[in-house]
Order: C-alpha cells, then sequence, then structure tokens
C-alpha cells in the first residue's frame, strides 16, 4: 500500500512539474473559461454557431427528409465535439495532482502518515462538484442527442441553446445580475404558484359541471390559470357562468400585480447593476482597440495631455481611483475606469496587453509618490513599456528613475505635493514599495524542505534560487529548532526544515516547482 501511495505522490509531482502537460492544461482552460485569453472569443463564436445548426437542423427534419451527411454531421460531429468540449472542461476544473501534494505535504508537515483515500475524496467532491453544476448539466444534456436511436432524445438538442450563455458575456452579465434578486424572485414565484394553484381548483370547482363551460379537467383548469396570471388571455378557454368570472376578474388582477412586481425586480437589479454593466462593456471595448495611450490620474497636467492627444485623434485610456477625476474625464469624452493605477489587480481586470496594445504609459498625477506607485506597478507587469511620468519635486528624480521611469516631465510653477520623511531615503522608500504586496506582488513564503526536496538538494548553494530571482531570507533548523538569518552555502538542509524566501509569488510558485522536480544525475 506505502508503495502505490509512494507511485502516485511521485506520479502527481511528476504531473505537476511538467512544463509540457501544464501549459497543455493552461491552453485548454484559457480557450474554455478564460474571457481575457485572445482566442477564446473564435472558439465562442465556432460553438455558437454549431448550436445554431443542429437546432436548424432540428426544425428542418420536423416535416422533410434530411439528407443522411447533414443528419449524421448533426448527430455524431457536432455531439463528438460537444461531448470533447464536456470532458475538457471536467479535466480543467480542477487540479487533482495539487490536492494529493497538498495533501502529502501537509501530512509531512505535521508528522502524520499520508492516507490517499482522504485526497481522492476531495478529488471526487470537486469533480461531483463540476458534474452537478447547472452548466455541466445543461452541457450533458446536450450531448444526449448523439443517442438518436432514442428519438426523445432528440428532443434535448433544444438544450444546446441554453450553452449560448457560456459563449456571450451579455447574458452572463444580464444573469448575474438578476442574481442578485433571488430571494424577491423567490417570494414572487411563491406567490403566483399560490395564485395558480388556488385559482385552478376555484374555476374547476365552478365550471367542470356546466356543460358548456370549455373546462372539464383539472388540467385545462391550470392552463386557463396560468394564461390568464400571465396577461396573455389567449380567449381560446374562457368561464361561462358568474362565478368563475368572478374568479376570472381576481385571477387577472393578481396577474397584472405579478407582472408590475417582476418588472420593478427586473428594473431594479438593471439599475443597481447599471454602472457595473457599463465597465463591463468599456473593458470589452478597450480589449479590441490596437494602440492607445494610458494615462495613469486624470488632474490639470492629464487633462491638458489628454486635450492634445484628442486633438491628433489618439485613442486614449484613464485609470484614476478617484470617481470625480473619473466623472470629468468622460465628460471630455474620454474612456475612462475608476481603477487605481498604482494596484496591479487594476490591469488584471481591465485585461490590457501592456505589450501590444499601449504606446506609452502616462504617469500624470501631481503627487510623486503616486506616480512612483504607478510606475513600480506597470514596471512589475511589463519591462519594456515606455513610461513618461510628471515630476513635481525635482528632489524625487533619483527615485522615480529608479522605478523604471523613460522619461520624465517637470511642469514648472508647479509644487510636488510628497513625503517629506521618505526624501532623502531612496533605497528605504524602494523598499517600502516592493513590500507592499498590493502593489509590486512580492510575498514572503515558508517552503518546507520534505524528503522528496532533500533527497536532491543537501546544500544551501544546491538550491539556485537566484536564478529564479528569489531572496533567500533565512532557514529555520528543525533539529536546533532555531531560525539563521542568511545561511553559509555549506548550511546542511535537513528533512523538516523551512526555507523563509522573498520574492515575486509567481518566481515563488516556479521556485517550489523546481525544488521538486527529480534531478537525473
Amino acid at each position: 500500500m506505502d508503495f502505490i501511495n509512494r507511485f502516485i505522490v511521485d506520479f502527481a509531482y511528476f504531473i505537476n512539474t511538467s512544463d509540457a502537460y501544464q501549459r497543455k492544461k493552461r491552453f485548454f482552460y484559457d480557450i474554455l473559461e478564460n474571457d481575457k485569453y485572445i482566442y477564446k472569443k473564435y472558439f465562442d463564436i465556432f460553438m455558437i454557431i454549431l448550436i445554431f445548426l443542429s437546432v436548424a437542423i432540428l426544425i428542418a427534419e420536423v416535416k422533410s427528409n434530411i439528407n443522411t451527411k447533414i443528419e449524421f454531421f448533426n448527430t455524431y460531429i457536432i455531439s463528438i465535439i460537444f461531448f470533447i468540449e464536456y470532458m475538457l472542461r471536467f479535466w480543467t476544473s480542477s487540479n487533482m495532482s495539487e490536492v494529493i501534494i497538498r495533501a502529502n505535504e501537509h501530512a509531512t508537515m505535521i508528522g502524520q502518515k499520508f492516507y490517499l483515500y482522504k485526497a481522492l475524496y476531495k478529488i471526487i467532491k470537486e469533480k461531483l462538484s463540476f458534474i452537478f453544476s447547472v452548466r455541466a448539466i445543461i452541457d450533458l444534456l446536450a450531448i444526449l442527442p448523439f443517442f438518436h436511436e432514442l428519438r426523445l432524445l432528440r428532443l434535448f438538442v433544444l438544450f444546446r441553446v441554453f450553452k449560448l450563455f457560456r459563449y456571450t458575456t451579455s447574458f452572463q452579465a444580464f444573469i448575474s445580475v438578476l442574481s442578485t434578486k433571488k430571494f424577491e424572485f423567490l417570494i414572487l414565484l411563491m406567490f403566483a404558484s399560490i395564485v395558480i394553484s388556488v385559482s385552478s381548483v376555484l374555476i374547476y370547482v365552478m365550471e367542470a359541471n356546466n356543460p358548456s363551460s370549455p373546462i372539464n379537467t383539472l388540467f385545462e383548469a391550470f392552463y386557463w390559470s396560468i394564461v390568464t396570471i400571465s396577461t396573455v388571455g389567449y380567449g381560446d378557454i374562457t368561464p361561462v357562468t358568474s362565478a368563475g368570472r368572478v374568479v376570472a376578474m381576481f385571477v387577472i388582477t393578481a396577474g397584472i400585480a405579478v407582472l408590475a412586481f417582476t418588472t420593478s425586480i427586473v428594473v431594479s437589479a438593471l439599475t443597481e447593476k447599471l454602472d457595473e454593466i457599463k465597465e463591463i462593456k468599456t473593458i470589452e471595448n478597450i480589449r479590441k482597440l490596437k494602440r492607445f495611450y494610458l494615462i495613469c490620474g486624470y488632474e490639470n497636467v492629464a487633462q491638458e495631455v489628454a486635450s492634445q492627444l484628442q486633438n491628433s485623434r489618439l485613442d486614449i485610456i484613464v485609470l484614476d481611483e478617484d470617481p470625480k477625476r473619473i466623472e470629468n474625464a468622460k465628460r471630455d469624452g474620454l474612456v475612462a475606469l475608476n481603477y487605481d493605477p498604482g494596484d496591479a489587480n487594476s490591469y488584471k481586470k481591465t485585461g490590457i496587453d501592456l505589450n501590444t496594445q499601449v504606446k506609452a504609459v502616462l504617469c500624470l498625477r501631481e503627487s510623486d509618490v503616486e506616480n512612483v506607485y504607478s510606475t513600480l506597478t506597470v514596471r512589475s507587469i511589463n519591462k519594456e513599456v515606455n513610461i513618461i511620468s510628471l515630476l513635481m519635486d525635482d528632489a524625487n528624480r533619483k527615485k522615480l528613475n529608479f522605478a523604471g521611469v523613460n522619461e520624465i516631465l517637470y511642469p514648472k510653477g508647479l509644487v510636488g505635493m510628497i513625503s517629506r520623511e521618505l526624501i532623502g531615503k531612496p533605497v528605504a522608500f524602494e523598499v517600502i514599495h516592493a513590500l507592499r504586496n498590493e502593489y509590486y506582488g512580492v510575498n514572503v513564503e515558508e517552503i518546507l524542505i520534505d524528503n522528496r526536496i532533500n533527497e536532491n538538494i543537501v546544500y544551501v548553494n544546491e538550491l539556485d534560487n537566484a536564478q529564479f530571482r528569489v531572496i533567500l531570507l533565512g532557514i529555520f533548523k528543525k533539529s536546533t529548532n532555531r531560525f539563521f538569518f542568511n545561511p553559509m552555502d555549506e548550511t546542511l538542509l535537513e528533512s523538516g526544515d523551512y526555507l523563509l524566501v522573498i520574492g515575486n509569488s509567481a518566481f515563488i510558485k516556479e521556485f517550489e516547482k523546481y525544488l521538486h522536480k527529480k534531478i537525473r544525475r
């Protein structure tokens, strides 16, 4: 049993550290789920075309015979494509190797035996969570027409229409808006259900024994109630008795109330989320731009620069954390987002590609500190993009240069507003900013030296952390229960020790994966 556990753990490490495997999995995840991935829209368009084709074929075959090739294409080819998509989503829905690795490392850390069944239970739980999700169920139902021998199952081709929600962001945005009013819709559904049930029974009692009444069954009574409360009023079934017409008046009144309540809920949800919907649309439009100038901050100097760029008919995007300044930018006819330009998450949300889309980043806040924040953030994401910054006080020129600004502009007559205690301390200034995770993505993390790492690496000088741009601050030795700061190259590493490292979170993750790779001697 231990041999099996060890084999599975080793295989999980192999999978998790395999660049080829992770690259393929990341590719399929991006093309299926990542809206920022450039090729996802082409995949979505392809799937939408298949959906409309399959529905069109279903409609055409109702009253005419379909060519056998078209029928084969609809029954097998399209269904197989949807099946492959379903399996790829199943594969990328969770990381099985990561679950096994974390369970093994947790067991090692607390000194317990690794139990494979616990990790497998967690994996099965995650996979079942995907299988029974609404989207996955719709995907599965869309595959059922593949079993064409059961003609009834061919009706499930209509579920392919619901797959459109996966491929159109507008539908997704609308559903997310309505989901904020779940409680209100639940109350509405309960009210409508009670009215339909009570009115159906009442109208059946009043009309069923009348020979001239078209309502003779309880099903017809339910049908009449639903048509009436929805205010559709086909007129194919109508009550003929006075008592039945009294019931109809109450149902019509209730139907008007239901319709008004439904409308108010939808309008309220859309109003509350209107700014968010506009923001999503703005981000979609930004991703379509080929080349533009990115202005960080929209104050006096920025307004003048933006005006000059507008006159030259150049595209401009403005980022600013102040809502009032964003409103000013929009009033001036600019595309503006209320995002902090000194926060790396702002660029992730927008999906801006600094390599291909941005001509230059203009840091035009009338505060050198804010311009340094913005510059450091942009440089942490991209090392090559051209950055031009405003300089309010010449004493901060070195700080901006050190942060990575390509060109500095000094507006004559303006006084810089900066933190006086930081002036003259450029090293401390930059270190403080580097350690601010929300601006620079730098983390301090612990890495456990387990048996697997210790089999490959024995001394500190074998870590090769420098090539991953990760700094080793120190080692906590389990044998002596002491922490050694800046350890010597000859320091012996033992199972159970902890490495304390500092660096960009992405680099630390790659470094940890490297440590777990088997070294081929």
